[in-house]
């Protein structure tokens, strides 16, 4: 097998990884939560994060070290750099969530804490751009969006 279809693999299962923690972490949140409940997001949440390296990785290997397409494939078209400014803005808005999970887990089980409105907005805003992602790299794919002037 050679390593670009082990590279591309990895990218795509770490896609599935995050969302498949991101929609888990949404539907488990509520208004109120106990730090036991909080504590089991943090860990879905880490999990998140550690697919979000991963997916980075595999990505940029990928691109940097031209396995498969040349890095000009990418570098050249505006939808990748749209689909990885999406990329990021995820990876940002990803953080007060992550934060609070932290910071708040640790303590009483069963004490409760109020979940603030904005990471609810805020997990809703990243399902929503991750759902862009794909078709821009299906698009890419095609060569849509390649400049080929020099």
């Amino acid at each position: 097998m050679s390593l670009e279809i082990i590279l591309r693999y990895v990218h795509f299962i770490s896609i599935f990884t995050i969302v498949g923690t991101l929609v888990s972490e949404h539907l488990q949140l509520k208004n109120e939560m106990t730090r036991a409940e909080l504590s089991r997001i943090a860990r879905i949440d880490a999990i998140y994060g550690l697919a979000a390296v991963t997916l980075l990785a595999a990505g940029l290997t990928l691109w940097l070290a031209s396995i498969g397409k040349p890095a000009a494939f990418y570098t050249k078209n505006w939808i990748f750099h749209t689909k990885i400014s999406l990329y990021i803005i995820v990876g940002l808005l990803s953080i007060y969530p992550t934060v609070f999970f932290i910071k708040n887990r640790k303590g009483q089980p069963d004490e409760s804490i109020k979940i603030p409105k904005m990471i609810f907005w805020m997990l809703r805003g990243e399902l929503l751009l991750i759902f862009f992602i794909p078709i821009l790299a299906g698009l890419m794919a095609k060569g849509i969006g390649l400049s080929i002037t020099d």
